[in-house]
């Protein structure tokens, strides 16, 4: 899978599980310490986070 496709199915897979939680991208953000606009871009597909940032926000989600 290229890299732009592995960062647009991460992308769609945090939309997807937020809006399942019921929360919002701000509440997302704070959970996991980054700015909304960092996770807001993440969450586009605009940037490819680091793992260690992706178990911070796998950890706000409450996912593995």
């Amino acid at each position: 899978m290229s890299s732009d496709k592995t960062t647009a199915k991460i992308a769609e897979n945090l939309k997807e599980i937020r809006q399942k939680r019921g929360l919002t991208q701000v509440e997302v953000a704070d959970k996991a310490g980054l700015h909304v606009n960092s996770y807001a871009k993440i969450e586009r597909g605009e940037a490819m986070p680091e793992i260690e940032t992706l178990g911070k926000i796998a950890k706000a989600l409450r996912v593995k």
